[in-house]
């Protein structure tokens, strides 16, 4: 195994793409010049020079709608959206276009494009900056949504969703990016269609995906200390949803603790609660808890902020809960 940061694996993942396939081109805000308002792209101008390393206005609607015609035109477009709340400007064009053409042309044209976009709070850049709207995208049909959250899944979905031939969404948690950790061996390419199981367990499954995975194995690991053995699932997919293995986690504990950084009104917790209430009903031991972020914009100081989001303590707090007035 290679020892690199979730932001190296991304740029190898990056570099790789552009290696191997003539078709691929990055575009994007500061993309090039720049190297990434995230450093995910640096030095790749110099490298790959400007057809295919490009710099674009800031008008998110002009250059996703440029990456649709791209791809439509046969290119493997790898669109760039600074930050998921920008991504809000594009959404006519990833709504009404991405998602809908395959469907409206009745299966004659195809839309092979991959969006990349940071998303997710915890490094006060204020309301504006946090949001985690993964579970926004997650309702449209007609793309597939993705939340790497470990070094492997951030350089191998990247790898498989440009061989898909409809819209990839990409989300990476931007508080994820200087995180190190171990790239695995084997096929560059990663299954983009099923949950992983990061950590077994038998007392409560944490449902999880993006960054809030590190906090949910973090509380794991102190809820084993107490006794309670927690079975962590990581999503990974969000749109299409493995719902078989969310199932057979929880027909296994028979208790779910759902952690999701959206707000928690109409969030993908929600779905998640959702989906277990119709077709686990009878295997659960208590109701499905859900740990989302407080319902507020959120807030600059760090205080506030850390207040707001989901917390490795309230995850616990959740997971126990669900023990109340029965034997563990």
């Amino acid at each position: 195994m290679t020892t690199m940061t979730y932001r190296e694996s991304v740029r190898a993942g990056l570099r790789e793409a552009l290696q191997r396939d003539s078709r691929v081109f990055l575009m994007g805000e500061d993309v090039g010049r720049y190297g990434g308002t995230y450093a995910c792209s640096k030095g790749f101008l110099d490298e790959f020079g400007p057809e295919r390393i490009r710099d674009t206005p800031l008008s998110e609607s002009t250059f996703v709608g440029a990456g649709i015609g791209a791809a439509l035109g046969g290119m493997r477009p790898i669109v760039e959206v600074m930050t998921v709340n920008f991504s809000l400007l594009a959404l006519d064009q990833i709504l009404n276009n991405a998602a809908t053409l395959r469907h409206m042309s009745g299966g004659q044209f195809s839309v092979p494009l991959v969006v990349r976009m940071a998303t997710g709070a915890g490094r006060q850049v204020a309301a504006q900056h946090s949001h985690s709207l993964e579970g926004w995208y997650a309702h449209i049909p007609g793309i597939t949504v993705l939340t790497p959250a470990t070094v492997t899944d951030a350089r191998g979905m990247l790898l498989t969703a440009l061989e898909q031939p409809d819209p990839v969404f990409i989300f990476e948690h931007a508080y994820l990016y200087p995180m190190e950790g171990n790239l695995e061996e084997g096929p560059m390419a990663v299954d983009i269609t099923h949950a992983s199981i990061r950590r077994p367990g038998r007392d409560v499954s944490l449902l999880t995906f993006g960054g809030s995975l590190w906090k949910a194995l973090a509380a794991a690991e102190q809820l084993a200390q107490q006794g309670l053995e927690a079975e962590v699932i990581d999503l990974r997919t969000l749109r299409p949803l493995d719902r078989d293995t969310l199932l057979t986690s929880v027909r296994k504990t028979h208790r779910a603790v759902v952690i999701d950084e959206g707000w928690r009104t109409g969030s993908f917790a929600a779905e998640i609660s959702a989906v277990l209430m119709e077709q686990a009903f009878y295997d659960l031991d208590a109701p499905v808890a859900r740990v989302c972020s407080e319902e507020v914009p959120i807030p600059y100081p760090k205080h506030l902020e850390e207040a707001a989001l989901p917390t490795v303590e309230k995850i616990m707090q959740a997971a126990r809960s669900l023990y109340k007035g029965a034997a563990t």
